[in-house]
């Protein structure tokens, strides 16, 4: 047996004590793999992870998020692993019953026996740099996973966090599976109408466009706060990224390496269906109509644990599935819903890690060749001087005379899959002659200005996303400069343009006509209709046009909200804001600033309130479910909700004892690149790459953050070195 400190056996006891029940020899073998890894934190505390291999960098990559936020680790993969109800109790049995409808650890486990070799080295990383950090940290006490298994990074349908299955309403499933079933159909439209928008902005420059004659990229993803950090890995095995990763992953999301960069958004290109499946039910069993067959619905047990109080109980249910995929509601009672979506965790896997060592344009394309991406679209830029964009990757082959934008007949044997689309074929552009791309969650038709590819010449199924306020801001930036460099290419990011004020604000000043004796009667609505006249639709700290003209809008919405036909489909945001204005009347209209103002001067009191006032960032615990105080420090933004076609985003809303309004999702990591034969970059975080208070880097970036400014990417190591805080091996 390799020989183990006093040290590591003490902490091998006190992990024992714990319950995480570490072998002497896994500790050793654990120890020697991290003599061959080197940490280098910067002075913002970016981890900069130099390995051997490339399985030695995975290693560093898992042991350093650990230490700056377990409990994030921890929770992707109770989530991803259908675990969550061990901790949060009987309200996310849903939850678990969604993640074991597409995957169980039986699958993983077998995927993972089958796994190529090189791939299976970087699966076995992940669990030791993770349980690596346990061992060594015996005071850290998980919520339930006291081991990781190299299978569970195949626990992800798509190869990352917050995967396709996501978009399965837990509401419908519970309404389906719960004992007391409903043959209601189940609507969720109304609620996404309701949440803050998320996604993400890529913007790409063509050297014909860039001042030093080298390709830009922008990375702006906007998530929830904090749901990813940003790191360097590099191994001698010629992997060298640099970016943002999700937590508990084990590859570089959304980021750059030598020779070029990529951005994902957040696509609504038409990678899954659902399927009406006709249900009869004989002699106690079920069977489904295919077409002049009735094959039997697929039933299967499961027994799910979830916590109350001191106490572990369980729940069982029945899980049913056709050969389309599993039953997730009903839209009648002999109507059940299935749903068909990528599930190929290994090649998903292997693309999000393979695209990290890319070479450029080419090399990028044949890692795509993979379809492991579902949910999202491309944005590129590489070394050579190439600009790119794909819009989707994972698509099926459909007959297009079916709508695919609603559940297809499932007993119909013409609406199967007919193999799927080669990344040749899908919408895309690359070295555009407008040499610009940009996409913020919008239509690729307009990704490149007027060298956008043309919707006609692809089925609807490619491409069904709208057009939003974010888009027509980045379009109309992107086109109105000839030349950008890193500082105008952070500016362009930064624009403060709300373009869905161009749309609302006129047909409120258009409705305010008053008489003399109503203007009399109620000056500060006259007077805040000329501020609103005089402004120019940029945000600002400063700006109380801004605070008033968000505050209408926000009740204008509302009321339009009721008076969406309840069949009618979900409504994008712009066509909902022109369904708002067509919808209300011109005395609504102005009623609504009416109650904007007599709303701010009762929270702050008066209507006169800047809007940095209001709209504020706050870190205090570093918890997941952070906490806000109105009487605790925090910091003014000026940038705001995506919805209003702001292009960085903060999404912010007052909590239960506040009156101003704390953000919690928007921009997280935001990056800008230049490629040439030496990089430069520069990025910024949410208040900074620690998770605990009063550690030095919980909010160090938070005054860069909240003014639109960079700090530079520290990317080459004698750059890392003149700028090193410390350097360690793991486990010291």
């Amino acid at each position: 047996m390799p020989r183990i400190s006093l040290s590591l056996l003490f902490v091998f006891a006190c992990a024992g004590a714990h319950g995480q029940a570490f072998k002497p020899a896994e500790i050793a073998a654990w120890k020697q793999q991290a003599k061959q890894v080197s940490i280098t934190r910067d002075t913002y505390g970016v981890p900069h992870i130099y390995g051997k291999t490339d399985a030695d960098a995975v290693f560093g990559l898992l042991y350093t998020q650990c230490e700056d936020d377990f409990d994030r680790v921890e929770m992707n993969y109770l989530d991803a692993i259908g675990r969550l109800a061990e901790v949060e109790g009987e309200a996310a049995l849903y939850h678990d019953l969604r993640a074991r409808l597409f995957m169980d650890s039986t699958q993983a486990i077998a995927i993972y026996k089958k796994t190529p070799a090189e791939m299976k080295k970087l699966l076995d990383a992940f669990a030791a740099g993770t349980n690596y950090y346990l061992a060594t940290h015996p005071t850290v006490k998980p919520k339930l996973l006291r081991r990781f298994q190299p299978w569970m990074p195949l626990m992800f349908s798509e190869g990352s966090i917050g995967g396709n299955i996501s978009v399965v309403s837990t509401e419908r499933l519970k309404a389906f599976y719960s004992q007391k079933k409903s043959s209601s159909w189940i609507n969720t439209d109304f609620e996404k109408r309701e949440r803050e928008p998320v996604g993400s902005n890529g913007f790409a420059i063509a050297p014909g466009k860039s001042a030093s004659g080298n390709a830009l990229l922008l990375i702006n993803p906007h998530t929830s706060f904090y749901f990813r950090s940003e790191v360097q890995m590099v191994s001698q095995q010629g992997l060298n990224a640099y970016g943002a990763v999700t937590w508990g992953q084990f590859f570089v999301y959304q980021g750059f390496n030598e020779n070029c960069g990529w951005m994902h958004t957040s696509s609504q290109a038409d990678s899954m269906d659902e399927y009406l499946e006709t249900i009869e039910k004989k002699d106690g069993k079920f069977f489904y109509k295919y077409g002049d067959k009735l094959p039997p619905v697929k039933v299967e047990k499961v027994s799910l644990p979830y916590r109350d109080g001191d106490k572990m109980l369980r729940r069982e249910y029945t899980m049913y599935r056709t050969h389309h995929g599993p039953i997730v509601g009903q839209k009648a009672d002999n109507q059940w819903v299935a749903v068909r979506m990528m599930n190929e965790p290994l090649a998903a896997l292997q693309q999000s890690y393979l695209r990290t060592k890319a070479t450029g344009y080419a090399s990028f394309q044949e890692v795509m060749k993979l379809n492991g991406n579902a949910s999202n679209n491309t944005v590129f830029a590489d070394s050579k001087g190439s600009i790119a964009y794909w819009h989707g990757n994972f698509m099926p082959r459909r007959d297009a005379k079916f709508d695919w934008s609603q559940p297809v007949d499932g007993s119909n044997p013409a609406t199967e899959w007919k193999g799927f689309h080669g990344v040749n074929e899908l919408v895309q552009v690359h070295n555009p002659a407008s040499g610009f791309i940009q996409n913020c969650n919008s239509t690729p038709f307009t990704v490149a200005g007027a060298a956008s590819p043309e919707p006609a010449k692809f089925p609807k199924y490619m491409a069904p996303d709208a057009e939003n306020y974010r888009g027509l801001n980045a379009v109309r930036v992107l086109n109105k400069k000839a030349i950008f460099t890193l500082d105008t290419l952070i500016a362009a990011a930064n624009d403060p343009h709300l373009t869905a004020f161009d749309d609302m604000l006129p047909a409120l000043l258009t409705a305010y006509q008053p008489t003399s004796v109503e203007k009399a009667n109620a000056p500060a609505l006259a007077e805040a209709i000329g501020l609103l006249k005089a402004w120019n639709h940029n945000y600002s700290q400063t700006s109380v046009a801004q605070t008033v003209a968000i505050y209408w809008a926000e009740r204008l919405l509302a009321k339009a909200r009721a008076r969406v036909p309840a069949a009618q489909p979900q409504l994008d945001y712009i066509s909902f804001t022109k369904f708002a204005l067509a919808e209300t009347s011109p005395q609504e209209k102005v009623a609504a600033l009416t109650e904007a103002l007599d709303d701010l001067t009762r929270s702050f009191g008066t209507w006169k309130t800047a809007w940095g006032d209001i709209n504020r960032f706050q870190r205090l615990t570093g918890n997941i479910q952070e906490s806000f105080d109105d009487q605790k420090p925090s910091l003014p933004v000026a940038f705001t909700s995506s919805s209003w076609g702001s292009l960085a985003a903060f999404g912010a809303r007052a909590y239960p004892g506040t009156k101003k309004r704390y953000g919690a999702v928007g921009n997280s990591f935001v990056a800008v690149v230049e490629f040439g034969p030496r990089i430069k970059a520069r990025s910024v975080v949410t208040g900074g790459q620690d998770s605990r208070p009063g550690l030095p880097h919980f909010t160090d970036q938070a005054e860069l953050y909240t003014n639109g400014r960079f700090k530079e990417v520290r990317f080459y190591p004698e750059d890392v070195k003149a700028n090193a805080e410390k350097t360690y091996h793991p486990g010291e």
